[in-house]
């Protein structure tokens, strides 16, 4: 019997079906308050666990949130990347990967401009934030697999791009200003700077 093919121990299953409930009470009490009216005991209370027990899985409601969002945050990219392959114009296309995501992060817009700066400003080290720039990248990856295919821009270049227009995205999300804009202004506003950017 292979190491892979060995049924998971009873330790494991536990750990795992705790992470899961963990999931699911901190993604429905923070879809239905947000992020500044939830505390860690009453996700913990959902959850059936101690709070001690929540803390080894995410030591604050930042930890929690990025686990919340990067599980929804990966679903978005995937269905842009399946949407974007269809897309023959090279700025519909990254929007196609573009416009998911920005509706995923709008579910609820504090919890989504929250994780954005947990993303950016938490300790790239800690497994969530980890995983949440593991996400970004492959944000990245595939817009720069879009405009490679398009030729718009240089081999060299495509990485650079994509780069910039993540960063587009993410401070269309995040600004103040724009934190009343419906998905469909936040889409536009996105379009316009890439389209731009992608003129030139």
């Amino acid at each position: 019997m292979s190491l892979a093919s060995q049924p998971v121990g009873r330790r494991e299953r536990n750990k795992q079906q705790k992470l899961d409930r963990i999931k699911a009470a901190a993604s429905e009490l923070l879809a239905d308050h947000g992020i500044e009216d939830v505390t860690t005991q009453q996700i913990a209370d959902k959850a059936d666990i101690g709070t001690g027990t929540l803390f080894l899985y995410a030591k604050t409601k930042g930890e929690l949130l990025l686990l919340v969002q990067n599980a929804h945050y990966a679903e978005a990219l995937q269905l842009g990347r399946a949407d974007a392959e269809t897309t023959p114009d090279v700025l519909d296309a990254v929007l196609a990967i573009v416009r998911p995501i920005v509706e995923c992060n709008r579910v609820q817009v504090d919890n989504g401009r929250t994780y954005l700066r947990e993303m950016v400003f938490g300790d790239p080290t800690e497994p969530r934030h980890a995983e949440a720039l593991s996400i970004v990248a492959q944000t990245e990856e595939a817009i720069a697999t879009v405009l490679g295919r398009h030729a718009l821009v240089s081999a060299g270049d495509a990485a650079t791009t994509a780069h910039v227009v993540t960063a587009v995205m993410f401070l269309s999300m995040a600004a103040s200003v724009n934190a009343a804009l419906s998905i469909d202004e936040i889409v536009q506003d996105i379009r316009t700077q890439v389209g731009v950017l992608l003129s030139r």
